[in-house]
């Protein structure tokens, strides 16, 4: 969300941010990038879109372990013409990254690696992107890579991502396409096994709401929610980009609409903040 407000045009109030370590190096490598990303009160952030790629066009980024910062951020540089580092503590040149560069040198981007072949870190140089932008990546090793290729192919007029193999973690590539809508580029899908990004730029909803961290509740889903990803459900939230999933407590007074904010979920999220911090 933080990335896609970024790159938008206009200004985009974020309200309710997770206090995490991943947020928290998201919001400084944006900055060290030109984006202005200022507290407003709590954990509301007014981000200044830039209107597409970064204006800054070297830097070097130290993103900790925030798994969900690099790789989003790895496919938005390769297409922002500039020279970038990205590196992290130990543990993140430990996060296998190959299938999302192997997809972007791909579509002509230049990405060599700094240490071990497939891991962080990383040095992004200005690629050759060919046109049509065709992208294809392998389904079944993570849906952030998928995600990561979604957000960024706006910056390059749109194109179309092929997957090879079965998609894993199919809802929260939904909320990815969910959430590009609410920026105002309609990314469509045919099954799961390919997607189509128009030629559109990001405009800035005004306002939007971070939802509570519905993941870290799944801890406590029933096991055949847990095997059925179809069984995720458009959110109730007003303003919602994520999925909900049926009895994610497993208690049977909790709708679809609501089970993110039973108490069970509430304890999760607490979990998967200390998580965060440790």
């Amino acid at each position: 969300m933080l990335l896609l407000a970024a790159l938008a045009h206009g200004d985009t109030l974020v309200r309710h941010l997770l206090d995490s370590d991943d947020t928290g190096h998201m919001l400084a490598a944006l900055a060290k990038l030109g984006v202005s990303c200022a507290p407003v009160q709590g954990r509301d952030y007014r981000v200044a879109g830039v209107g597409g790629t970064f204006p800054v066009k070297s830097a070097e980024l130290f993103i900790g372990n925030a798994g969900t910062a690099v790789r989003p951020l790895t496919a938005a540089l390769a297409f922002s013409g500039g020279r970038y580092r990205l590196s992290g503590v130990p543990r993140m040149h430990e996060r296998p990254i190959r299938d999302l560069v192997d997809a972007l040198r791909g579509l002509g981007a230049d990405i060599a690696y700094l240490g071990k072949d497939g891991f962080p870190p990383l040095e992004i140089r200005p690629g050759a992107i060919r046109s049509p932008v065709a992208a294809r990546v392998r389904g079944d090793v993570s849906s952030q890579y998928v995600t990561a290729l979604l957000m960024a192919l706006p910056l390059v007029g749109g194109g179309t991502i092929a997957i090879d193999g079965d998609l894993v973690s199919k809802p929260y590539v939904e909320m990815t396409l969910n959430l590009m809508a609410r920026f105002g580029v309609p990314a469509t899908r045919t099954g799961w096994s390919s997607f189509a990004v128009p030629a559109a730029s990001y405009r800035s909803p005004r306002e939007i709401h971070v939802e509570g961290d519905a993941s870290s509740a799944s801890y406590f889903r029933r096991r055949r929610d847990q095997r059925d990803p179809e069984r995720a459900v458009r959110s109730a939230w007003r303003g919602s980009a994520a999925p909900a999933s049926r009895a994610t407590c497993g208690s049977r007074r909790c709708s679809s609409a609501w089970a993110p904010r039973c108490a069970s979920a509430r304890a999760g999220s607490r979990w998967a903040r200390g998580r965060a911090r440790h």
